[in-house]
């Protein structure tokens, strides 16, 4: 079977104001939070993610 991309499930605990915001931007958008979620990590420079690494 020929996917796309490998699959991994991710849960992560957000604070009722987080998820409303979120909640809020979907609605807003009319996007999935799934896509929100995925185009933000895709936005993270290397530089970021090395930086973050060392907190």
């Amino acid at each position: 079977m020929n996917k796309k991309w490998a699959v991994k499930r991710l849960t992560i605990n957000l604070t009722s104001g987080e998820a409303e915001k979120l909640e809020k931007y979907c609605s807003n958008t009319g996007r999935p939070g799934t896509d929100v979620i995925r185009e933000l990590i895709r936005s993270l420079t290397i530089d970021e993610i090395l930086n973050a690494d060392h907190k």
